[in-house]
């Protein structure tokens, strides 16, 4: 009798295939990678709302102390493509692991600047050592688990993608006001340490190849350096330097356009190229580098306009607009189960389409804005945004990736986080300088109706003259100036819902573009584990 039992329960228990158990240990090293990501992507945004205390504790001027952060973005931005040859050279683990440490270590170092030149030099290792945790951890996702599992491992890096440079500003306001500026560098000792022994001890996903290094191309790594560290110094100084006109911006221009040509021939003839451009033979990986980057236009450029629509317009200091601007990160966090749970259910081009849809929505509603509009006037929009965000992120990464052999994972994942990262830096030029040529323009037309002529404009005159009068204050020139205050303010609200309408536009079209992606199958990329 108890052997037909114990033959009976053989019998119906579940069968669960090899490639489909989930290893605990990888399980745990993944989780550890993913934290290290965090950090990496969080230290973008969290000085954002802090610059002004950075910039009095360091003695910096105006157009320093802009550096704190573009070091930190041109030192990531050649990392994030290189890291793919470095994680092949060496391995998952030690790379990982050096990154980790060598980020925690400038992340002390950034603390301790007494000046601008030693925190411009910190913040660039910094930026270089710690970009090479980010590609790594969309690498194992598609590598270390099953196909299975991606519904649950996916959203876990999309959400830490999107989250992280939405709450930067966030953390960065309430460790400077509960604290000072040091706290935003200090805080990554400890979780960067635990990290750094996680990522030595668990992960176990390869073997690095060392031969490679004697193939190393060493022309290639100075061509992409010139061409990404230039071309991300002339979208970053180029707006407010009325780009080409302005000598170093030339200068740089020219050096980025010599760097790329020698990057790109070397990428096609090298043996062994820093970077392989082979995965965009795949049409998913291709459309969803293309998505991946317009996504970082919405990730980052959103990012910069509501806090600096909150801090010009109306006048929010750096905690408030955390708090403003906390309800995107909210939004992602409630959203990332429930993408997830639909990446099982439905075709990921629909939710792609709902997501780009969404988006659009958000910013169409935004396209009202006006100098009154506050935090409850921006909550629907920011919900938009953030759950929008989340289902995009997630199925991007599936549609690019899920199609992708694992010894191609690497490469692609640099390349892949390396457009988001793009995507930024191209959105918030153009978004600099349209608001630069937009509010002039809408300046001077709006001067041109507020004349001598005009009824309304010298009633409102004569009221503020009239008020400045009877505080002791001359009034006619006063009105004058008041007046042409308000004008100002007035176009560049103006020019911010110029930015909002021309967004509208861009993330409905990717909506059109979004069936055109073909479906992943279930089995495909990543190679179940192995």
């Amino acid at each position: 009798m108890a052997t037909a039992t114990t033959t009976m329960n053989v019998a119906i228990a579940p069968s669960v295939r090899p490639e489909e158990a989930m290893d605990m240990r990888r399980v745990f090293a993944f989780l550890a990678m993913v934290f290290g990501m965090f950090m990496a992507i969080l230290d973008i945004q969290i000085v954002s709302a802090s610059l002004g205390e950075i910039q009095a504790g360091l003695a910096a001027g105006p157009d320093e102390i802009a550096w704190v952060q573009t070091s930190y973005l041109v030192a990531e931005v050649i990392m994030i493509p290189l890291s793919g040859f470095l994680g092949r050279l060496l391995s998952t683990r030690v790379l990982f692991t050096i990154s980790a440490a060598g980020f925690t270590a400038a992340s002390g170092l950034a603390a301790t600047a007494t000046n601008m030149d030693q925190m411009i030099v910190y913040r660039a290792i910094q930026g270089f050592i710690g970009g090479g945790m980010i590609p790594s951890v969309f690498a194992a996702a598609y590598t270390i688990f099953p196909p299975s599992k991606r519904s649950v491992v996916t959203p876990m890096i999309g959400l830490v993608a999107t989250l992280a440079p939405t709450i930067g500003p966030t953390i960065g306001g309430y460790l400077s006001h509960a604290f000072s500026w040091h706290a935003l560098f200090l805080v990554n000792i400890i979780p960067g340490i635990m990290v750094t022994a996680a990522a030595w001890t668990l992960i176990d996903f390869d073997e690095g190849d060392h031969s490679l290094f004697k193939r190393f191309d060493w022309i290639g790594l100075a061509g992409m350096a010139a061409f990404l560290g230039s071309l991300e110094y002339v979208l970053e100084e180029g707006p407010q330097y009325d780009w080409l006109q302005d000598d170093t911006v030339f200068k740089f221009a020219v050096i980025m356009v010599i760097g790329a040509v020698v990057f790109f021939w070397r990428s096609f003839r090298a043996a062994v190229p820093v970077v392989d451009f082979s995965a965009f033979k795949d049409i998913n990986f291709t459309f969803g580098s293309i998505f991946s980057f317009v996504m970082g236009i919405g990730l980052y450029g959103l990012t910069y306009l509501y806090p600096l629509y909150l801090g010009r317009i109306r006048g929010y200091d750096s905690l408030m607009i955390g708090e403003a601007v906390f309800i995107s990160g909210a939004a992602m966090f409630v959203t990332a189960p429930i993408s997830g749970f639909l990446s099982r259910k439905l075709d990921p081009r629909l939710i792609l389409l709902i997501g780009f849809l969404g988006f659009a929505a958000g910013t169409w509603m935004t396209t009202g804005l006006t100098s009154d509009w506050d935090y409850n006037e921006l909550i629907v929009p920011q919900i938009f945004r953030g759950v929008s965000l989340m289902l995009c992120m997630v199925t991007i990464s599936n549609l690019a990736l899920g199609t992708l052999s694992p010894d191609k994972m690497k490469n692609a994942s640099g390349l892949f986080n390396l457009t988001r990262n793009l995507g930024g830096a191209v959105g918030l030029a153009l978004i600099n300088t349209l608001l630069i040529h937009r509010s002039d323009m809408h300046y001077t037309r709006l001067s041109e109706s507020v004349s001598w002529s005009n009824p309304e404009a010298l009633k409102q005159l004569s009221q503020m003259a009239g008020n400045l009068k009877a505080h002791g204050i001359d009034g006619a020139t006063g009105a004058i100036a008041q007046m042409a205050g308000r004008v100002h303010l007035q176009a560049q609200v103006m020019a911010f819902a110029d930015i909002f309408y021309l967004l509208t536009v861009l993330f409905a079209m990717l909506a059109v573009f979004a069936v055109m992606m073909r479906r992943p199958p279930a089995s495909a990329g990543g190679g179940g584990g192995h």
